[in-house]
């Protein structure tokens, strides 16, 4: 898989003090992945999402979108086109008072022709799953429809990354599971990569990769099995793993051995059922058979 982001030793400061808050970080995103970036308030990783378009630049060491160096003014505008940036309150991104009005704020600053405009701005709409929706006024939204409304107008300038700053944070359970579905699709059915902050765990299961940052670095990475069964190391940086791995846990604590790499809800009851009777759940049996 080829680079779509790539931080190579950077450092940023947002004051002449000593404290940084990213501070010789390097990662890399590969294109189509999925990662979580996760970390206590303060870590650093809301600065490292505003440096992979260009927000933030850093103060030493180089960000690259695609083999194009953020701190090249002359690839700014390429830059922007290639990385969307979805905040944590949709409001501040909603500037018009219909919805496919909205959508189609950046393009008609782009000068992008009428016609494909309109196809764009309907595919990114549809893409976002708010479609119906399109003649409605934003403050008439909830808060999940209003979020895949700021979706929907980063997705419309058609960028190959999409980075999620928080951007379920404001939500309801069911808004962030509408929001959730709609970055999956893009994800899974269009290719885009997405780079999600986060403070949810379960969100953070359901990634390719999990990057757990502290202090302006990165400290864990992996698979989010191979960074969630690290329980203890975990709550050292203050931070939660999902539910089902943390029931796991504390029954292999209490003397009943359970898989330490356990994340999601099914896989948790389907160990419960062979740790109570001995047998494999019933629908673990059925896998096999359609295997």
């Amino acid at each position: 898989m080829e680079e779509m982001l790539k931080a190579e030793k950077i450092s940023f400061s947002y004051t002449d003090d000593q404290h940084q808050a990213v501070r010789d970080l390097s990662l890399t995103i590969k294109r189509g992945e999925f990662v979580a970036v996760l970390g206590a308030n303060g870590c650093g990783k809301s600065t490292l999402a505003k440096h992979f378009n260009a927000i933030l630049l850093p103060q030493t060491g180089t960000v690259y979108v695609e083999d194009m160096s953020t701190a090249d003014e002359d690839r700014l505008f390429d830059i922007r086109q290639k990385v969307g940036m979805v905040f944590q309150n949709p409001d501040n991104q909603i500037v018009a008072t219909v919805v496919e009005e909205d959508v189609a704020f950046a393009l008609e600053n782009l000068g992008v022709p009428q016609q494909e405009m309109r196809a764009r701005v309907d595919d990114a709409m549809k893409m976002a799953g708010i479609y119906k929706h399109r003649e409605k006024a934003p403050h008439k939204l909830s808060g999940g429809q209003k979020q895949r409304v700021a979706i929907a107008g980063v997705i419309a300038m058609r960028p190959d990354c999409l980075v999620l700053d928080e951007a379920t944070a404001m939500l309801d359970p069911i808004g962030r599971e509408k929001v959730m579905h709609t970055v999956h699709k893009l994800n899974e059915e269009y290719g885009i990569t997405v780079v999600q902050i986060t403070h949810y765990m379960e969100e953070a299961a359901t990634a390719d990769r999990v990057v757990v940052m502290s202090e302006g670095h990165v400290v864990l990475e992996g698979t989010p099995k191979e960074v969630f069964s690290q329980v203890e190391t975990l709550r050292s940086l203050h931070l939660d793993v999902p539910q089902s791995t943390e029931l796991c846990h504390l029954l292999t604590q209490a003397g009943c051995p359970m898989p330490d790499d356990i994340i999601d809800v099914e896989e948790c009851a389907a160990a419960l059922y062979r740790l109570l009777t001995g047998r494999q759940a019933p629908a673990e049996t059925k896998a096999e058979v359609n295997a």
